[in-house]
Order: C-alpha cells, then structure tokens, then sequence
C-alpha cells in the first residue's frame, strides 16, 4: 500500500478498518513504480522494450468484443459522438436536439444522465452470449469521450454508480468475464474528452454553467493528430488540468481494475501526451508484474509496435506485419454506440474480415453497441451466433495460428480493402493463410463446386493430406507446377469461409 493511500485511509477513517480502493483512495500519480514498488519498466522507450513483450495470450486469442455503451445509448441519435455534435450549430445532430429535447441551455448532454437506467443490463448474459460467439477476450469502454464514467471512480463525480444506473458497470462486466474463462480489458477515451464540448461554449447552452465545469471539461480546440508537434498541440496535452486528471483516471482503473488489456484512441499520441503516457505504461506493466500478469496497450499511433500493440481503426493491412496488431471495427455500420434505424454488417463480412486480419497477424476487435436498458438489438445476437457456430468448426485455423509465409493469394484479397468497405466481392481464389506447427490452413472466402487452386503451395513443397475442416468427405488433390489442386466437397460444412487443412 502506498504511503499517501494509508494517510488519506487514516484521516478519513480513523482507526477503523479501511480497504484503499474504496474509501480514502485517490490514486497517486507522482511516478511510475507500482504500489509495491516494483520499477523494472521505466517511461522511456528504449527501457519498455528492453522488457516488454507481447503476451501469447493475445497473440492466440485473434477475436474480442469491444462495448460502447454509455449516456449516449439514450438520445440513440448519430454515434456515441452525439454529445459533441449536438452542440455543433449546423449539424444533424443539433437540429435534432433542439427539435427533440429543446433548447440547450434547459436540456443539455447531463440531463440524458437520469434517463441512462440499464434497467435490463444482466452482465452474466452479455459475457455469455460474447463467449459463445467465440470471444476470447472482453473490452468495454470505461470513459466515453463525454466523460461519463462507467465504473466505481473517486476521479469523476459523474459515474455510474453515483447517478443513472447506480451500477459499477465495469466490475460488473469484469467478474463476469473471469467467471467465463475470458481476458478482461478496457478502455479510455479520457485524453478526447478536453475538446469534446467547445461546440458549447460558442452557443447559448449548459455547458457554460460552473456547476457542470466538472461533466464537461475544459473546451479546448481539438488538436490535430497530423501535427504531432508540442507547439501545435500543447493547448490540449502540456497545459492543462484535464491532463491532470486523464492520468489519475488511467491510474485508478488499473488500480481498481487489473485489466490485461489498456485501449486508447487517438490523441494519446500527440507529441505533448507522449511523455505521461510513457509514464503511465512503464506504472501499467509494472504493476502487472505484480499481478503475475501479462498486459497489452493498444493506441493509434504515435509509440512503437515493440512496446504496445497498433490499433487501427476500420481498416486492415496489406501485409504481414512483424509485431501483432489490431484492428478495432463495429458490427453496426453507422455507429458504435446504438442508434435507432442501424444497419449491421453481413456475418459473411465480419468472418472474411477475421480471417484477413489473422492471416497478416492481426487480431479483431467487434465492437457491439448495447441500447440504454441494457439489451441488444436481435440483428447483433443473430451475427454474434453465426460468427461462433463457424468459429467451432473452424477456430482451429484461427485460434492460436500464426501468419505464414504469405498472407492472402487472389486478385481481390491482396488489394488493400478498409474493414468498413462494402461487401468484398471475393471468389474461391481468394485465399488466406495460417499456420500451427507443421499444418497450414488455406481458407478460401467463397466456394467453388470446383475446388481451387493454391498457388502458393507449389509442387517443391511436401504435402502429405488435405481436408476441409466440417467435412468428412474425402477431398481429391494434386501438386502441380501451378500450386495445389484440391477438389471441393458436394456439401458445404459451412456459408462463409471454407478451411482447407494442409498437413505438410
């Protein structure tokens, strides 16, 4: 325990008993040595990726569930943005508003709070039903950029369980979580938050009142992510309280948390956050060594792959990557908090998707956008039990594979397609790799009554088996100067990608 933790447990609670992460704790954000004093990752590059390495875990896991959920799920209007943009004159979102709800200055963004109940929200079910779409690792957002925390915080009076649900949501979904065998993370979106109301202070609205400084921040000018330089940028990183407070939020939710897994948007990478977010990492592995635990971060840019894990937002790569990555999109098509009159991606698409990103060493991140009671529109649980009914069939080519020396084959496939570009029209020629020891998996994005061919397995190359993971028929096959020849099965054991089981 920290010496600052047992004053403050001291003064406020005397001589009787007093647990630091509930009453008298405040996070001390002063350095970067765990509570126990652990100090072997420093907040400098060179020192992090001297010992830092990114946990198997991750790297086997492939599939995980993101959660934006929050205040934002009420007005169910735009995105989980609709708190910015309603403040915006001009904008779709701020004609609504003022159609809707009326004028700003009597109905602002707090004022959905008493209206966000999670009357329905069942954490158990939730974790259920991720674990059965094949999940393996959970990441809900702690703090939207609205700065409404969704979690027990001392940092933020506007929490969760303070006011609207009065529910530790993140705890809920971590014990939940664990329960089910699954890797808990979570995200912040604090460092966004400084900017996110200006539109306000430009209009006649609430955000201009004291009383709700503390809800709606500082208001400063968004910074520019292209100019990554302090001069630029030291508006909203180096000069203000609300840096102050990001890291004390950052510092108690790994405090209150343990998450194995930190993910951050964008503005963490300007030059002016760059030095506490060096800080906060080095404080993060430290105390997870001694949790006994191995912990990944994710952000956008702006830190080396060697020291945490590049997150890129709706879009893929077109190459093998030598570090794992990730790539964070939503099953909804317009939004990632729920919103009335959404569309939703094909399942089709979202598993083409997984298997692209796997095969250049990428993992998915699904985001899902609960409504305001706490349930899910059936579009997501349908998609959800597609996804994990052909990931039990075919996991094994996903799940703790690695990439090959190619990733993908096929005209379609090797272009460079965003994970959020319309329905690929990919044939049975287009064609991804993974690979487990000495058996290779080809998994073909359509199908062919056919068969295909595999260029890439030429006739130099020894195979000794192929089969189609769901099928027992057995498949016709030849080497050839051109690749392998492999017949397809009469039946299909599956709509959406067919596995090919190379034994080599």
């Amino acid at each position: 325990m920290k010496q600052t933790t047992i004053i403050a447990c001291i003064l406020i609670c005397g001589l009787s008993a007093c647990t630091p992460k509930k009453q008298g704790y405040y996070p001390d954000t002063s350095g970067y040595a765990s509570p126990k004093g652990t100090k072997v990752f420093e907040p400098d590059s060179a020192v992090i990726a001297n010992h830092y390495q990114i946990p198997d875990w991750f790297r086997d896991a492939k599939f995980g569930i993101f959660i934006h959920w929050g205040v934002y799920s009420v007005p169910a209007y735009f995105d989980a943005w609709y708190a910015s943009r309603m403040y915006d004159v001009g904008t779709e979102s701020y004609k609504h508003h003022l159609k809707t709800y009326g004028d700003l200055t009597k109905f602002g963004y707090k004022d959905f709070i008493p209206m966000f109940k999670a009357e329905n929200f069942n954490a158990d079910e939730w974790i259920s039903m991720f674990k059965d779409a094949g999940a393996k690792y959970i990441v809900p957002v702690a703090e939207h950029h609205d700065g409404f925390s969704m979690y027990n915080s001392v940092v933020n009076e506007w929490n969760s369980v303070k006011m609207g649900p009065k529910r530790d949501v993140v705890g809920e979904i971590k014990k939940a979580t664990l329960k089910n065998g699954l890797h808990f993370g979570l995200s912040s979106h604090r460092a966004e938050h400084a900017w996110f109301y200006t539109g306000g202070t430009r209009i006649p609205s609430d955000v201009q009142d004291p009383k709700y400084k503390s809800l709606y921040g500082e208001c400063l000018e968004r910074p520019q992510p292209e100019l990554n330089s302090t001069d630029a940028t030291g508006r909203t990183g180096s000069n203000y309280r609300s840096r102050e407070i990001f890291v004390a939020h950052l510092y108690e939710l790994v405090d209150l948390y343990e998450p194995e897994l930190f993910w951050f948007d964008w503005t963490v990478g300007i030059s002016s956050l760059q030095p506490v977010m060096y800080q906060f990492m080095a404080y993060y592995y430290n105390s997870a060594l001694d949790w006994n635990k191995e912990v990944v971060v994710n952000t956008k840019y702006g830190y080396g792959d060697n020291i945490q894990v590049t997150d890129l937002e709706r879009e893929k790569s077109d190459k093998i990557k030598k570090y794992p990555w990730q790539t964070d999109t939503s099953i909804g098509e317009k939004a990632w908090g729920y919103i009335e009159g959404e569309t939703f991606k094909s399942v089709n698409k979202i598993i083409d998707e997984l298997v692209d990103i796997v095969s250049k060493n990428g993992n998915l991140l699904l985001n899902v956008g609960p409504k305001a009671d706490g349930t899910f529109p059936p579009e997501v649980h349908e998609r959800l039990q597609e996804i994990g009914a052909w990931l039990k069939v075919n996991g094994e080519a996903i799940y703790n594979t690695r990439p090959w020396i190619n990733g993908c084959e096929g005209e379609v496939i090797t272009g460079k397609i965003s994970a959020d570009a319309g329905e690929p029209p990919y044939t049975a020629q287009d064609i991804c790799f993974t690979k487990n020891g000495d058996v290779l998996y080809a998994i073909s994005l359509d199908w062919n009554p056919e068969g295909v061919v595999i260029h890439s397995v030429d006739d130099g190359m020894k195979v000794k088996d192929v089969s189609m993971l769901g099928s027992t028929e057995k498949l016709s096959w030849k080497q050839t100067p051109d690749g392998l020849k492999v017949s397809f099965p009469k039946n299909k054991p599956s709509e959406y990608a067919h596995v090919l089981k190379i034994m080599l």
